[in-house]
C-alpha cells in the first residue's frame, strides 16, 4: 500500500542528502561529466530542479511540461549557472514541491505525467524520490547504488519489474537478490525463462540502466537487454 506522508517524508530526507552533498562542490566540479551521457552535473542539478516545478505541475492539474522542446531547453539554459544559484534554485524548487504535495488533497486521483503516462497522485511522492535519489547516484561524487536505502531499492525494483511485465521484447525473467526476494518481468518475447541472481544494488543497477550487469549470475540463458526507461 502506498503512504503518501511516509514518502513525502522520505523526499525530504534524499533532498537534504542531496543538498548537502553538492553544497561541497564547487563551479569547476559542477562544470564536470556527470555519468549520464552528455550532461554535466550542472545538467543533472537544474533537471532536479525543473523536475520538482514539473511535478507541482502536476499535482495541481497543469501539463507537467509545456513541451520536450521546453523542457531540454530549460535544462541547457540553467545547467551552466553558478553553484550558488544551482544550490538556491535546487533547494526552493524542491521547497515549492514539498509544500505543494502536503496540501490537502484527494490522494487517490489520477493525475497525467510526461508523455500522456498517468498514475495514482499518491505515487508522485515516490516518484520524486526517485529522481532524487537516482540522479545523486548520477552525480558521480561518492553517493552509490549501494548507499541507497534498503527500503527503497526493493520498491524501486518492484516498480521497475512491473514496468517491465509483458513487455514484448523482455523474455520471462525471474530475478533474485542475494537476500531472498524475488520479482518475474518480462515474458513477450519469445525464450527464457531466465534467472538473474545478485545484489539488490546491482539488480537495480540494471533494471534502471546505471550498470551493465557484469556483477550479475544469469541462468538459462544471456542477461535480457532491457528498453531504456
Amino acid at each position: 500500500m502506498i503512504d503518501h506522508a511516509h514518502d513525502l517524508g522520505a523526499v525530504r530526507e534524499a533532498t537534504d542528502r542531496l543538498l548537502s552533498a553538492t553544497g561541497k562542490l564547487d563551479d569547476a566540479a559542477l562544470a564536470e561529466p556527470s555519468r549520464l551521457p552528455g550532461w554535466s552535473r550542472g545538467h543533472v542539478v537544474a533537471h532536479l530542479s525543473r523536475n520538482a516545478d514539473a511535478l507541482v505541475n502536476v499535482l495541481q492539474g497543469r501539463p507537467m511540461y509545456a513541451d520536450s522542446e521546453t523542457r531540454d531547453r530549460d535544462i541547457e539554459r540553467d545547467a551552466p549557472r553558478p553553484k550558488a544559484e544551482q544550490l538556491a534554485d535546487l533547494a526552493e524548487s524542491a521547497a515549492r514541491f514539498v509544500d505543494a504535495a502536503s496540501a490537502p488533497a484527494d490522494w487517490s486521483r489520477t493525475v497525467t505525467l510526461r508523455n500522456g503516462v498517468t498514475d495514482s497522485a499518491s505515487r508522485i511522492p515516490f516518484r520524486r524520490r526517485v529522481e532524487v535519489e537516482l540522479h545523486h547516484v548520477d552525480l558521480g561524487i561518492g553517493y552509490e547504488l549501494e548507499d541507497l536505502p534498503d527500503e527503497f531499492v526493493t520498491r524501486e525494483i518492484d516498480f521497475l519489474a512491473e514496468r517491465f511485465g509483458g513487455h514484448p521484447d523482455v523474455v520471462s525473467t525471474g530475478v533474485a537478490d542475494d537476500k531472498g526476494r524475488t520479482w518475474t518481468t518480462g515474458g513477450g518475447a519469445e525464450g527464457g525463462p531466465v534467472t538473474v541472481r545478485g545484489t539488490a544494488a546491482e539488480l537495480l543497477g540494471w533494471l534502471c540502466g546505471r550498470r551493465g550487469g557484469s556483477a550479475l549470475t544469469v541462468e538459462g540463458g544471456p542477461l535480457p537487454a532491457l528498453p531504456p526507461l
